[in-house]
């Protein structure tokens, strides 16, 4: 089982995504647990649960050296959502992108 965070700005952006992204990992075979939470959450989420990815929304991009910081040390792969893939609301894409950034680790 696979635990994917995305971070927005508000956390209701990325609901489609993760929607989107949930059907993919059905069609392959992949357990995972995707959510969607905003930029304010993120702790709080974290002190309750592990993950194994952090992706952010292109519209808060601008956070991932913070990310980076807060979760360095813990193997947890940060990176953003290309924007066209976002702005599709392409979850086969973005679920690759999981994976890569997974199979880096």
């Amino acid at each position: 089982m696979k635990t994917i965070m995305l971070v927005c700005s508000a956390g209701m952006s990325t609901s489609l995504l993760v929607t989107k992204m949930q059907k993919e990992a059905q069609a392959r075979n992949i357990e995972a647990d995707i959510f969607a939470v905003s930029a304010s959450e993120v702790d709080l989420i974290l002190s309750k649960k592990s993950i194994d990815v952090l992706l952010l929304g292109p519209q808060v991009r601008y956070m991932k050296a913070q990310f980076e910081s807060k979760l360095k040390g813990n193997n947890i792969p940060v990176d953003t959502i290309n924007m066209q893939d976002y702005g599709l609301m392409n979850g086969e894409k973005v679920l690759a992108q999981v994976l890569k950034l997974l199979d880096k680790n």
